[in-house]
């Protein structure tokens, strides 16, 4: 599929976005739950940017059930343009990081960078949100040992393996960690997030 295009903007007689949240993927990452991300704060009036660990299109996937299969099945979904590399992206800058699932979690949770950043987010006590397999990379940062998250119950071993308490629930908000079991959440999900970052205006 060709690449989508986005653009967050304050319209016509409406506030300049000013808050910023960081939405964290790469190649194989899943395009519904990245897009809907980046469109549900430019909704809510604020820049949402896309990292990656380098500044180029995206190949994106979309993860689905089909009957007859024991996994879920991966399509190709959109392709993304990243508004930026990890490596040049500061914490303090942005209000939180969304870490959407698809595949890319697997190699992210490899990346020194990526880990770092997350890292960084947490000691600056800012929002962290994942999705699905998004999990993974909290996982290989050590930032769910001793707290209750949810995930996509294929990955849920690698929670409790490193200290975590897996729920059941749809959403979870355990401190200033949000996380979900797929994009079937995201109405919870969404919820929790803006119940603790609040809007724009907020």
């Amino acid at each position: 599929m060709a690449a989508q295009s986005r653009g967050c903007y304050s319209g016509e007689g409406r506030k300049p976005v000013s808050r910023k949240i960081l939405i964290l993927t790469g190649d194989a990452g899943d395009s519904y739950e990245t897009l809907y991300a980046y469109h549900r704060f430019c909704e809510a009036q604020w820049k949402a940017v896309v990292a990656a660990p380098s500044r180029r299109r995206l190949h994106m996937v979309f993860h689905d059930t089909e009957p007859g299969w024991e996994t879920y099945v991966e399509r190709q979904g959109f392709s993304i343009e990243p508004d930026v590399a990890v490596t040049a992206v500061a914490a303090r800058e942005f209000e939180g990081v969304i870490l959407p699932g698809g595949r890319a979690p697997e190699y992210l949770r490899n990346d020194p960078s990526v880990l770092s950043l997350v890292r960084e987010f947490a000691d600056h006590d800012k929002c962290i949100c994942a999705i699905g397999h998004g999990i993974q990379v909290l996982t290989a940062a050590g930032l769910t040992k001793g707290r209750t998250v949810t995930c996509h119950a294929h990955v849920r071993i690698e929670v409790e393996r490193t200290g975590g308490t897996y729920s059941h629930k749809p959403a979870v908000r355990d401190g200033k960690m949000i996380t979900a079991q797929s994009w079937r959440a995201h109405p919870e999900f969404y919820r929790e997030i803006f119940g603790l970052l609040g809007s724009a205006e907020g």
